[in-house]
């Protein structure tokens, strides 16, 4: 059932402990950016007219910040990372600002290493943990995974690297994807997506607009909703959707049947999320959360299924519509 958006809500916490800023009182602009790709997810926070002694302590005492914002009765974390650069800056002779550039789980994506050796029969629960075993120091843990193909390495296997090198062979041999979610590992398979009941969306529940059917998928803008998490289930009016123009260019036929194929509506109304972007001002008129979602029964692209299962176009496999 859908919650009715009023009434705005945020909080904005640098640090970590006990002596943690709560910037929460002041102006806040936010654009957060968040998908189902390995690449971590970002964030860009400006809040207006900070003191000189906290500002200090932003830039030399403090590596997290949490974002959390929505409205009475549903409110909740939309970000929460390591902060890369915090600027200050003057946007007029009255006001100053403090920038926050902030990314999640990137110390993981970017410093972790694997250098170990898995015996024969080791399967790809056990590659999996030897991942997160060198991400845990970064603060990544584990927050959802499906059921893993139980095959046995025929032979040892020598594990030197980066983590992210291994988690993209571990999920391509699974058929899936991974990304960190704050500061959670996710692997979402091709063909899945993350249990829980679906979230409707519609114009009661706070969609602006009309959803609209691209080549990229469907895309909608709702006010600010942080229930909507990556690989999750929301809901949509099929009539509400407006229809993508197929091209009518010659050479355009092998891009239409793509389209018809991974974009399609579903018939039940159900579509996962695969981009949701964050954006607000808590002295302005954003406050809006945009989605790129597609149908739980699109077909996976022959290119992003492994080798194993890309023997033809009738391996095609449509996002399983109840899990």
């Amino acid at each position: 059932m859908s919650t009715p958006q009023y009434l705005r809500k945020i909080k904005l916490t640098i640090g970590d402990n006990a002596e943690a800023l709560d910037l929460s009182e002041l102006r806040i602009r936010f654009a957060v950016r968040r998908g189902d790709f390995s690449t971590p997810n970002s964030a860009d926070i400006r809040v207006y007219n900070v003191s000189d002694n906290t500002a200090s302590k932003a830039q030399k005492e403090f590596t997290r910040v949490r974002l959390e914002a929505g409205y009475d009765g549903n409110y909740g974390v939309i970000f929460d990372g390591t902060i890369i650069q915090v600027r200050r800056g003057r946007e007029s002779q009255t006001d100053t600002y403090l920038d926050i550039t902030a990314a999640d789980g990137d110390s993981a994506y970017n410093f972790s290493v694997v250098n170990c050796a898995l015996a024969a029969g080791a399967t790809l629960d056990d590659q999996l943990n030897v991942c997160l075993q060198a991400m845990a120091p970064h603060g990544v843990t584990l927050g959802y995974k499906p059921e893993l193909s139980k095959q046995k390495l025929p032979r040892g296997k020598v594990m030197s690297g980066m983590v992210r090198d291994y988690l993209d062979s571990i999920t391509q041999a699974a058929a899936a994807k991974w990304s960190i979610q704050d500061g959670r590992l996710y692997i979402i398979p091709l063909s899945n997506y993350v249990p829980g009941e679906a979230l409707q969306i519609n114009s009661a529940s706070g969609m602006v607009g009309l959803p609209e059917q691209t080549q990229n998928g469907i895309t909608l803008k709702m006010l600010l909703n942080p229930s909507v998490k990556i690989g999750r289930l929301i809901e949509l009016n099929n009539q509400s959707i407006q229809q993508y123009r197929y091209s009518l260019a010659l050479r355009a036929g092998a891009e239409n049947e793509r389209i018809a194929l991974q974009n399609k509506l579903n018939g039940d109304g159900l579509y996962y999320v695969m981009v949701a972007n964050h954006s607000g001002d808590t002295r302005g008129n954003d406050w809006y959360t945009d989605v790129i979602c597609l149908a739980v029964d699109a077909t996976v692209a022959q290119e992003f299924l492994p080798s194993s299962t890309a023997a033809s176009a009738s391996d095609l496999k449509p996002i399983k519509p109840f899990g």
